[in-house]
């Protein structure tokens, strides 16, 4: 592996008004108010494959966060990832309008049933030529839990057992059930693909029955590149087992390298190598030609923030309404179903006293938030590449501003570096971002299913 190879770049959207910053859609440059419009995302596209980035990463949820002062209103009022549009459905557009682009997006365990997944997800592969990524995610909202049929929110250990039987079938589906030659489409003799080459995986497990054979042919890279951003104890070790990109938000480098350190230490704990994953850092970025306009910018923003709602999401999040209390009393031992790995953050922030609900809601606001000219951030994207981060999830205040900026202004100062590539490298997404071929490496425990039901 290269000393110090280029950071790889991803943009952190949301098919959704207001997603991780609340408030900004209100401003009049911004236009995430339009995230209806296929165009929107489509050119958003087009000027993040003008500016290298290896992807466009999109989150998504099922169902409503977890009341807030008694109920959903808040989430609704100010449109906190409410309307939620299926990210999925954009793939398809975004493929056709670029040529290196990844597209990533997330759909939990909950939402599908793994034989039509892996179907779209193979459909989506072919189309893009490659270029799909799937963020594996459980769910953490017992609302969504209950539209699709469930009484309420799965036990957290339990969704990543649940999670392990999922991902085992798709991955059955997707490199064990077709050979790699058995679509033969020959004219001569009329014979379109070998029977014999096409296999039933006959999965039976505790919450899965599918006989098979997935109905798409091999896709360029099989299975997609896999996300994870889990950070509990057990999404940690489902990351290691399973991931290849991890999405962390980490509040500081020297978390960001314990972090890693430990995930990768995992990964080969179960025969894989530390170099099969990368990390994503999340960061968002506040750009100005001097530090004062930077630093002009910033308070600006701040001004634009809605910081109730932030606290908000971060209840809806845990599951625990904050919405009735003070904003000065102590966090405490937060124990929740939820995201688990929010409380831990919080107390790696906040280190010299013990955090509040206040420090909560600026936590959501400006923890990742990089100010400065671009010779400044990339001072400080050196600093996190040193600490074991591979990539930046960048995360926006404006869509497209706040990628424009950044690749207009910030881009030719990381190429400078070395910190950023000057030109996409051929092939699948895995391709770009390994260098090693279009499929998983054999160390993946995917690679068993090769062969496996001949």
């Amino acid at each position: 592996m290269p000393d110090r190879p280029p950071l790889h770049f991803a943009a952190f959207v949301m098919n959704t008004a207001s997603h991780i910053i609340q408030g900004t859609w209100r401003r009049p440059t911004a236009r995430q108010a339009d995230f209806n419009s296929l165009g929107l995302w489509v050119d958003l596209a087009k000027t993040l494959e003008r500016g290298g980035f290896d992807a466009i990463f999109f989150a998504d949820v099922v169902g409503l966060y977890s009341p807030y002062r008694g109920d959903e209103r808040k989430y609704v009022e100010v449109g906190l990832q409410v309307p939620s549009n299926d990210p999925s459905v954009l793939a398809s557009a975004i493929a056709y309008a670029t040529e290196h682009l990844g597209i990533a997006f997330t759909a939990s365990i909950l939402q599908e049933h793994p034989f039509n997944f892996a179907r779209r997800i193979s459909t989506l592969d072919h189309a893009s030529n490659g270029r799909v990524a799937w963020n594996i995610v459980t769910n953490y909202l017992p609302n969504a839990s209950r539209n699709f049929g469930l009484d309420g929110l799965t036990k957290h250990d339990e969704r990543y057992a649940w999670a392990d039987e999922y991902v085992d079938v798709a991955y059955k589906l997707w490199e064990g059930s077709w050979e790699d030659d058995a679509l033969l489409q020959d004219r001569a003799t009329g014979i379109h693909a070998d029977y014999d080459k096409i296999h039933r995986i006959n999965h039976e497990g505790p919450r899965y029955r599918v006989e098979g054979p997935h109905l798409v042919s091999p896709s360029p890279q099989r299975t997609p590149l896999l996300f994870q951003a889990g950070a509990s104890e057990a999404g940690r070790t489902f990351a290691a087992r399973n991931a290849e990109a991890i999405f962390i938000v980490a509040p500081n480098t020297g978390a960001a390298a314990r972090d890693t350190a430990d995930i990768r230490a995992r990964a080969v704990r179960h025969g894989r190598s530390p170099y099969d994953l990368k990390f994503f850092q999340g960061l968002h970025f506040v750009v100005g030609s001097t530090e004062e306009e930077a630093q002009r910018r910033s308070d600006e923003l701040d001004e634009w923030i809605d910081y109730d709602a932030q606290l908000s999401h971060m209840s809806g999040a845990v599951g625990i309404d904050f919405g009735h209390e003070d904003l000065d009393r102590p966090v405490g031992e937060l124990r929740t179903e939820g995201v688990q790995s929010i409380v831990g953050w919080i107390k790696d922030l906040v280190t010299d006293r013990v955090p509040t609900l206040r420090d909560v809601a600026h936590y959501t606001a400006r923890n990742g938030r990089v100010t400065g000219t671009p010779e400044q951030i990339a001072d400080q994207l050196d600093r996190w590449r040193d600490a074991g981060v591979d990539g930046i999830n960048v995360v926006n205040a404006e869509i497209p501003g706040s990628y424009v900026e950044f690749v207009e202004h910030v881009i030719p100062v990381l190429r400078k570096r070395g910190l950023a590539r000057h030109d996409y490298a051929e092939g699948t997404l895995r391709q770009k971002l390994f260098g090693r071929g279009d499929r998983l490496p054999d160390s993946h425990p995917a690679a068993r299913y090769r062969g496996a039901f001949r």
